[in-house]
Protein backbone atom coordinates (compact mmCIF):
# COMPACT_ATOMS: atom_id res chain seq x y z
CA UNK A 1 0.00 0.00 0.00
CA UNK A 2 2.09 2.53 -1.39
CA UNK A 3 1.69 5.46 -4.17
CA UNK A 4 4.53 6.19 -6.44
CA UNK A 5 4.96 9.49 -4.80
CA UNK A 6 3.37 12.42 -5.94
CA UNK A 7 3.82 16.00 -4.70
CA UNK A 8 1.63 15.54 -1.79
CA UNK A 9 1.81 12.64 1.10
CA UNK A 10 -0.75 11.09 3.17
CA UNK A 11 -0.67 12.34 6.80
CA UNK A 12 0.66 8.40 8.12
CA UNK A 13 2.29 8.08 4.86
CA UNK A 14 6.18 9.23 4.33
CA UNK A 15 7.19 10.46 0.98
CA UNK A 16 10.89 9.86 0.06
CA UNK A 17 13.04 11.47 -3.10
CA UNK A 18 16.17 9.32 -4.46
CA UNK A 19 18.45 11.44 -6.47
CA UNK A 20 20.25 9.27 -8.68
CA UNK A 21 22.80 12.58 -8.36
CA UNK A 22 25.46 12.02 -11.97
CA UNK A 23 28.71 10.54 -11.11
CA UNK A 24 30.88 13.68 -9.99
CA UNK A 25 34.46 13.75 -11.54
CA UNK A 26 36.63 15.13 -8.57
CA UNK A 27 40.16 16.51 -9.54
CA UNK A 28 40.94 19.09 -6.48
CA UNK A 29 39.05 19.92 -2.93
CA UNK A 30 37.23 23.16 -4.98
CA UNK A 31 35.02 19.65 -6.81
CA UNK A 32 34.44 18.76 -3.45
CA UNK A 33 32.91 21.88 -2.36
CA UNK A 34 31.08 22.31 -5.72
CA UNK A 35 29.34 19.11 -5.67
CA UNK A 36 28.43 19.91 -2.14
CA UNK A 37 26.94 23.20 -3.12
CA UNK A 38 24.93 21.25 -5.66
CA UNK A 39 23.77 18.73 -3.75
CA UNK A 40 22.43 21.55 -1.39
CA UNK A 41 20.44 23.28 -4.09
CA UNK A 42 19.23 19.74 -4.93
CA UNK A 43 17.49 19.07 -1.81
CA UNK A 44 16.03 22.66 -2.00
CA UNK A 45 14.56 22.44 -5.68
CA UNK A 46 12.93 18.88 -4.74
CA UNK A 47 11.30 19.88 -1.98
CA UNK A 48 9.78 22.81 -4.19
CA UNK A 49 8.90 20.39 -6.65
CA UNK A 50 7.71 17.99 -3.96
CA UNK A 51 6.49 20.46 -1.01
CA UNK A 52 4.97 17.22 1.57
CA UNK A 53 8.32 15.46 0.94
CA UNK A 54 9.87 13.98 4.19
CA UNK A 55 13.24 12.42 2.99
CA UNK A 56 15.51 13.17 0.48
CA UNK A 57 18.40 10.43 -0.14
CA UNK A 58 22.04 11.27 -1.66
CA UNK A 59 24.22 8.45 -3.15
CA UNK A 60 27.75 7.10 -1.99
CA UNK A 61 30.58 9.24 -3.36
CA UNK A 62 28.28 12.37 -4.34
CA UNK A 63 29.98 14.92 -2.39
CA UNK A 64 33.69 13.32 -2.68
CA UNK A 65 33.85 11.52 -6.22
CA UNK A 66 35.32 8.31 -6.81
CA UNK A 67 38.97 9.39 -7.91
CA UNK A 68 40.83 6.70 -6.10
CA UNK A 69 44.31 8.50 -6.84
CA UNK A 70 42.97 11.29 -4.20
CA UNK A 71 39.73 9.83 -2.47
CA UNK A 72 42.50 8.99 0.72
CA UNK A 73 43.98 12.50 0.93
CA UNK A 74 42.67 15.08 3.95
CA UNK A 75 42.01 17.67 1.33
CA UNK A 76 39.48 15.71 -0.21
CA UNK A 77 37.76 14.36 3.27
CA UNK A 78 34.83 15.77 5.09
CA UNK A 79 34.64 15.46 8.90
CA UNK A 80 31.26 16.24 10.99
CA UNK A 81 32.44 20.07 11.94
CA UNK A 82 33.03 20.63 8.29
CA UNK A 83 31.30 23.58 7.30
CA UNK A 84 30.22 21.67 4.23
CA UNK A 85 27.99 19.55 6.93
CA UNK A 86 26.77 22.82 8.38
CA UNK A 87 25.74 23.35 4.71
CA UNK A 88 23.87 20.55 4.36
CA UNK A 89 22.20 20.56 8.07
CA UNK A 90 20.92 24.56 6.84
CA UNK A 91 19.48 22.97 3.62
CA UNK A 92 17.37 20.52 5.86
CA UNK A 93 16.47 23.05 7.98
CA UNK A 94 15.51 25.32 5.35
CA UNK A 95 13.67 23.09 3.28
CA UNK A 96 12.17 20.97 6.68
CA UNK A 97 12.99 17.80 5.11
CA UNK A 98 15.12 15.22 5.87
CA UNK A 99 18.24 14.11 4.64
CA UNK A 100 20.53 11.51 3.67
CA UNK A 101 24.59 12.28 2.76
CA UNK A 102 27.97 10.65 1.87
CA UNK A 103 31.22 11.91 2.85
CA UNK A 104 34.55 10.77 3.46
CA UNK A 105 35.49 11.10 6.89
CA UNK A 106 39.06 11.45 8.48
CA UNK A 107 40.09 8.73 10.79
CA UNK A 108 41.75 10.83 13.82
CA UNK A 109 43.72 7.47 14.63
CA UNK A 110 47.12 8.31 13.64
CA UNK A 111 48.04 6.59 10.24
CA UNK A 112 44.84 4.62 9.21
CA UNK A 113 42.61 5.05 6.48
CA UNK A 114 39.30 7.23 6.20
CA UNK A 115 36.18 6.08 6.86
CA UNK A 116 33.26 6.18 3.71
CA UNK A 117 30.43 7.53 6.08
CA UNK A 118 26.50 8.22 5.70
CA UNK A 119 24.83 10.98 7.88
CA UNK A 120 21.10 11.21 8.50
CA UNK A 121 19.95 15.05 9.29
CA UNK A 122 16.78 15.48 10.37
CA UNK A 123 14.46 18.87 9.69
CA UNK A 124 15.35 21.09 12.30
CA UNK A 125 19.32 20.30 11.11
CA UNK A 126 20.30 18.33 13.46
CA UNK A 127 22.57 14.98 13.02
CA UNK A 128 20.20 12.32 13.81
CA UNK A 129 22.47 9.09 12.44
CA UNK A 130 26.24 8.51 11.99
CA UNK A 131 27.00 5.23 10.39
CA UNK A 132 30.63 4.13 8.89
CA UNK A 133 30.68 1.46 5.84
CA UNK A 134 31.36 -1.77 7.88
CA UNK A 135 31.95 -4.02 4.47
CA UNK A 136 34.48 -1.31 2.12
CA UNK A 137 34.16 -3.03 -1.18
CA UNK A 138 37.46 -5.26 -1.21
CA UNK A 139 40.05 -5.25 -2.90
CA UNK A 140 39.57 -1.92 -4.04
CA UNK A 141 38.22 0.58 -1.42
CA UNK A 142 41.03 1.51 1.12
CA UNK A 143 38.69 2.36 3.75
CA UNK A 144 39.05 1.45 7.66
CA UNK A 145 36.17 -0.97 8.56
CA UNK A 146 33.34 1.02 10.21
CA UNK A 147 33.23 1.24 13.87
CA UNK A 148 29.84 2.14 15.10
CA UNK A 149 27.72 -0.64 13.94
CA UNK A 150 24.78 -0.38 13.07
CA UNK A 151 22.75 2.72 14.64
CA UNK A 152 19.00 3.06 14.23
CA UNK A 153 17.10 6.30 14.64
CA UNK A 154 13.59 7.55 14.67
CA UNK A 155 12.65 9.15 11.44
CA UNK A 156 9.47 11.11 9.91
CA UNK A 157 6.35 9.37 10.36
CA UNK A 158 6.50 6.66 12.69
CA UNK A 159 9.71 5.14 10.71
CA UNK A 160 12.70 3.49 12.40
CA UNK A 161 15.72 4.17 9.84
CA UNK A 162 18.96 2.66 8.98
CA UNK A 163 21.58 3.36 6.53
CA UNK A 164 23.95 0.90 5.03
CA UNK A 165 26.76 1.80 2.04
CA UNK A 166 26.92 -0.04 -1.15
CA UNK A 167 28.43 -3.57 -0.57
CA UNK A 168 27.09 -3.25 2.80
CA UNK A 169 23.66 -4.40 1.06
CA UNK A 170 25.20 -7.70 -0.11
CA UNK A 171 25.43 -8.53 3.24
CA UNK A 172 22.31 -10.40 4.65
CA UNK A 173 23.22 -10.04 8.02
CA UNK A 174 23.51 -6.62 8.19
CA UNK A 175 20.03 -5.97 6.94
CA UNK A 176 19.01 -8.31 10.13
CA UNK A 177 20.77 -6.21 12.44
CA UNK A 178 19.11 -3.23 11.29
CA UNK A 179 15.75 -4.99 11.69
CA UNK A 180 16.92 -6.56 15.22
CA UNK A 181 17.36 -2.81 16.15
CA UNK A 182 13.74 -1.91 15.04
CA UNK A 183 14.64 -0.37 11.87
CA UNK A 184 11.38 -0.61 9.49
CA UNK A 185 13.47 1.16 6.89
CA UNK A 186 16.63 0.33 5.58
CA UNK A 187 18.29 2.79 3.19
CA UNK A 188 21.09 1.84 0.67
CA UNK A 189 23.29 4.50 -0.96
CA UNK A 190 25.41 3.22 -3.82
CA UNK A 191 28.24 4.23 -6.13
CA UNK A 192 28.36 0.78 -7.94
CA UNK A 193 28.85 0.57 -11.94
CA UNK A 194 27.09 -1.74 -14.03
CA UNK A 195 28.38 -4.80 -13.35
CA UNK A 196 26.15 -5.88 -10.22
CA UNK A 197 22.90 -4.09 -11.53
CA UNK A 198 21.27 -7.20 -11.10
CA UNK A 199 22.32 -8.16 -8.22
CA UNK A 200 21.57 -4.87 -6.16
CA UNK A 201 18.27 -5.15 -7.22
CA UNK A 202 17.69 -9.20 -6.20
CA UNK A 203 19.15 -8.13 -2.73
CA UNK A 204 17.15 -4.60 -2.30
CA UNK A 205 14.57 -7.10 -2.37
CA UNK A 206 15.25 -9.80 -0.69
CA UNK A 207 16.80 -7.51 2.31
CA UNK A 208 12.91 -6.18 2.14
CA UNK A 209 11.50 -9.26 2.58
CA UNK A 210 13.39 -11.36 4.99
CA UNK A 211 13.30 -8.73 7.66
CA UNK A 212 9.99 -7.18 6.89
CA UNK A 213 10.67 -3.63 6.25
CA UNK A 214 11.15 -1.53 3.26
CA UNK A 215 14.20 -0.74 1.30
CA UNK A 216 14.92 2.41 -0.46
CA UNK A 217 18.38 2.16 -2.21
CA UNK A 218 20.02 4.35 -5.33
CA UNK A 219 22.78 4.89 -7.08
CA UNK A 220 25.10 7.07 -8.82
CA UNK A 221 24.29 7.50 -12.65
CA UNK A 222 25.92 8.28 -15.91
CA UNK A 223 29.51 8.24 -17.04
CA UNK A 224 32.76 9.04 -15.16
CA UNK A 225 35.46 8.11 -18.31
CA UNK A 226 36.21 5.20 -16.99
CA UNK A 227 33.18 3.20 -15.76
CA UNK A 228 29.38 3.74 -15.96
CA UNK A 229 27.07 4.18 -12.88
CA UNK A 230 23.25 2.74 -13.48
CA UNK A 231 21.14 4.65 -11.33
CA UNK A 232 18.06 2.59 -11.04
CA UNK A 233 17.45 3.89 -7.51
CA UNK A 234 14.66 2.02 -6.20
CA UNK A 235 11.99 1.12 -3.05
CA UNK A 236 10.84 -2.08 -1.96
CA UNK A 237 7.70 -2.87 0.27
CA UNK A 238 8.37 -4.88 3.37
CA UNK A 239 6.72 -8.31 1.23
CA UNK A 240 9.43 -7.86 -1.50
CA UNK A 241 8.16 -6.36 -4.07
CA UNK A 242 8.64 -3.52 -6.09
CA UNK A 243 6.84 -0.46 -5.37
CA UNK A 244 8.78 2.09 -7.11
CA UNK A 245 12.11 1.98 -9.71
CA UNK A 246 14.08 4.77 -11.26
CA UNK A 247 15.94 4.36 -14.92
CA UNK A 248 19.90 5.04 -16.02
CA UNK A 249 19.33 8.62 -16.03
CA UNK A 250 21.81 10.87 -14.03
CA UNK A 251 19.63 13.45 -12.07
CA UNK A 252 16.21 11.15 -12.01
CA UNK A 253 14.11 11.66 -8.82
CA UNK A 254 12.98 8.36 -7.70
CA UNK A 255 10.20 9.07 -5.54
CA UNK A 256 7.94 6.92 -3.44
CA UNK A 257 5.00 7.01 -0.51
CA UNK A 258 5.22 4.33 2.26
CA UNK A 259 3.64 3.76 5.28
CA UNK A 260 5.51 2.34 7.98
CA UNK A 261 3.42 1.86 10.30
CA UNK A 262 2.28 -1.04 8.03
CA UNK A 263 5.75 -2.89 8.32
CA UNK A 264 5.48 -2.91 12.31
CA UNK A 265 2.14 -4.69 11.49
CA UNK A 266 3.20 -7.17 9.28
CA UNK A 267 5.98 -7.78 12.04
CA UNK A 268 3.82 -8.27 14.72
CA UNK A 269 0.72 -10.07 13.11
CA UNK A 270 1.81 -12.39 10.27
CA UNK A 271 1.97 -16.01 10.80
CA UNK A 272 3.49 -17.60 7.58
CA UNK A 273 6.80 -16.27 6.83
CA UNK A 274 7.75 -13.85 9.75
CA UNK A 275 11.26 -15.40 9.71
CA UNK A 276 12.77 -12.30 11.82
CA UNK A 277 11.02 -13.57 14.45
CA UNK A 278 10.77 -17.38 13.83
CA UNK A 279 14.63 -17.06 13.69
CA UNK A 280 14.69 -16.89 17.68
CA UNK A 281 11.92 -18.61 18.25
CA UNK A 282 12.22 -22.01 16.08
CA UNK A 283 9.32 -24.70 15.62
CA UNK A 284 7.39 -22.61 18.04
CA UNK A 285 4.03 -25.07 17.03
CA UNK A 286 5.95 -28.50 17.88
CA UNK A 287 7.65 -26.87 20.53
CA UNK A 288 5.77 -24.41 22.68
CA UNK A 289 7.86 -21.04 22.66
CA UNK A 290 10.13 -22.43 19.92
CA UNK A 291 13.52 -23.20 20.45
CA UNK A 292 15.91 -20.35 21.00
CA UNK A 293 19.77 -21.67 21.95
CA UNK A 294 21.68 -20.60 19.35
CA UNK A 295 22.12 -23.39 16.42
CA UNK A 296 24.48 -21.59 14.02
CA UNK A 297 28.41 -22.43 13.82
CA UNK A 298 28.89 -19.13 11.82
CA UNK A 299 26.98 -17.17 14.66
CA UNK A 300 29.15 -18.55 17.73
CA UNK A 301 32.53 -18.34 15.71
CA UNK A 302 32.11 -15.20 15.06
CA UNK A 303 31.62 -14.14 18.23
CA UNK A 304 34.46 -15.51 19.40
CA UNK A 305 36.37 -13.90 16.56
CA UNK A 306 36.96 -17.62 15.13
CA UNK A 307 35.22 -17.29 12.01
CA UNK A 308 37.07 -19.28 9.55
CA UNK A 309 35.47 -20.29 6.14
CA UNK A 310 36.54 -24.59 5.52
CA UNK A 311 38.50 -22.92 1.90
CA UNK A 312 40.03 -19.79 4.00
CA UNK A 313 43.48 -20.79 3.50
CA UNK A 314 43.12 -21.04 -0.15
CA UNK A 315 41.16 -17.29 -0.67
CA UNK A 316 43.66 -16.08 -3.26
CA UNK A 317 42.81 -12.44 -2.76
CA UNK A 318 43.26 -10.65 0.72
CA UNK A 319 45.18 -7.37 0.26
CA UNK A 320 44.44 -4.58 -1.74
CA UNK A 321 45.66 -7.09 -4.96
CA UNK A 322 46.57 -4.48 -8.04
CA UNK A 323 45.25 -1.13 -6.98
CA UNK A 324 46.73 -1.39 -3.67
CA UNK A 325 49.70 -3.57 -3.69
CA UNK A 326 51.44 -2.51 -1.21
CA UNK A 327 48.90 -1.44 1.18
CA UNK A 328 46.75 2.19 0.58
CA UNK A 329 49.64 5.15 0.58
CA UNK A 330 48.32 8.06 2.84
CA UNK A 331 49.76 11.19 2.94
CA UNK A 332 50.23 14.86 1.72
CA UNK A 333 48.20 16.22 -1.34
CA UNK A 334 50.18 15.05 -4.26
CA UNK A 335 52.00 18.11 -6.10
CA UNK A 336 49.97 17.86 -9.44
CA UNK A 337 46.49 18.92 -7.63
CA UNK A 338 48.59 22.03 -6.10
CA UNK A 339 48.58 23.28 -9.34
Amino acid sequence: MSSTGSISASPDGLLMALIQYPVPVVTSPEDVQANVDEICRMVGSTKTGYPDLDLIVFPEYSSSGLNTEIWSYDEFLIGLDDPKVDQFKQACRDNDVWGVFSIMEPNHEEGKPPFNTAIIINNEGEIALHYRKLQPWTPIEPWYPGDLGMPVCDGPKGSKLAVNICHDGMFPELAREAAYKGANVYIRISGYSTQVSDQWIMTNRTNAFQNLMYTASVNLAGYDNTFYYFGEGNVCNYDGGMISEGHRNPGEIVTAEIFPELADKARKNWGLENNIYNLGNRGYVGYPGGKKENYLTWVEDLAKGEYKLPWDDEVRIKDGWKYYPDGPQLGPLPDKYNK
